[in-house]
């Protein structure tokens, strides 16, 4: 890739630095959309014993790009994006990566369609640990931050995406109980949505 075209891909990937998520840090800052794909590569890197036959090298790609739409469109959390809004931002993306020298086009296209079909065990992989990072950034909040529909999908959300595997699975279950854990300390009534 020549210098001037890898500046042009850097410089719009860095507005997900300043794109923030609903969700807060444990220091009560917003999390940005950079922050939320780097650790979800940092969990496949993790995980990557317990999937000897997954392509992690392939896992972690699709971590680092999954949100790059997100550059033209903000954070939308899952529980407001309407198909809409996933139309809008899967065509601004489309466009943009449409400019990419091959064989970067090509791949990062595959790749965001293998991430939408969700048949293949690394695109699962992908999609489960996106899911559990979100819960786990809400865990580290503090509870005040969270707003009223998350009490419930905190308990809930990513169990089907974990389902496939007993290991993620029983990753999940350790989600929920420190979910548990926080909002009983917090004293709030669980309610599962």
């Amino acid at each position: 890739m020549n210098a001037d075209k890898l500046m042009d891909i850097l410089h719009v990937a860095e507005r997900l630095k300043d794109t923030t998520r609903h969700c807060y840090t444990s220091g009560g800052r917003h999390e940005s959309v950079a922050e939320h794909s780097w650790r979800i590569a940092l969990m496949a890197y993790l995980v990557k014993d317990e999937f000897p036959q997954a392509d992690m090298d392939k896992i972690i790609r699709m971590c680092l790009i999954h949100d790059l739409g997100e550059a033209f469109t903000g954070d939308i959390p899952s529980f407001l994006k309407t198909e809409e809004n996933e139309k809008t931002e899967d065509e601004l993306l489309t466009r943009w990566i449409s400019t990419f020298p091959e064989p970067y086009r090509s791949e990062m296209l595959s790749l965001y369609e293998e991430m939408a079909e969700r048949k293949t065990t690394e695109a699962r992989i992908f999609k489960a640990l996106d899911s559990m990072e979100a819960i786990i950034q809400h865990n580290e909040s503090h509870i005040s931050t969270w707003t009223d529909i998350e009490y419930g999908l905190n308990l809930t959300y990513g169990n089907d995406k974990v389902a496939f595997s007993d290991y993620l699975t029983s990753v999940r279950q350790v989600i929920r109980k420190e979910t548990l854990q926080k909002m009983e300390e917090a004293g709030v009534q669980p309610e599962e949505s």
